[in-house]
């Protein structure tokens, strides 16, 4: 059993308004409660990594939704850095991208992503991910199991 609680505690690293929105709109769907905190670029997404170890957030978050392309620090290094810092090493992060190549998606797996994903292109995909999402939410984390 994870150790989190409803609501779904998400953190959103995204830089694309449209994309945050289609992805509220599909978590709104699935009827279960959740917190979504944006960070709208790599800047902003490794200040939050930086200030974890400084001041770890309540509740922790149960994934991490991470762009790859972000402005200002891509997220390869953005992951990297969470992979780094103790107090968020063990969250699922879930890594997307408007054009993964399968090598992309091999070193984000590598790197430690739960899981790389195209970007959805229409509602049904954005319904299917968000639901993959919150499932990922009640898995255990690497130091619940």
């Amino acid at each position: 059993m994870s150790r989190y609680t409803s609501p779904a505690q998400l953190i959103v690293m995204e830089d694309n308004p449209a994309d945050v929105r289609l992805l509220r709109m599909a978590l709104d769907e699935q009827g279960e409660e959740y917190k979504l905190d944006l960070l709208r670029d790599g800047e902003e997404a490794l200040r939050f990594v930086r200030d974890q170890r400084a001041s770890p957030a309540e509740p922790e978050p149960c994934v991490i939704i991470l762009d790859l392309h972000l402005p200002r620090h891509d997220g390869k290094a953005v992951l990297q850095a969470i992979r780094q810092e103790p107090t968020l090493a063990h969250v699922h992060v879930v890594a997307l991208s408007s054009l993964p190549s399968p090598s992309d998606e091999a070193e984000v797996l590598r790197l430690g992503a739960r899981l790389c994903r195209s970007k959805p292109m229409g509602l049904d995909e954005w319904l299917a991910l968000a639901a993959e999402i919150l499932a990922i939410c009640h898995e255990p984390t690497a130091l619940e199991v």
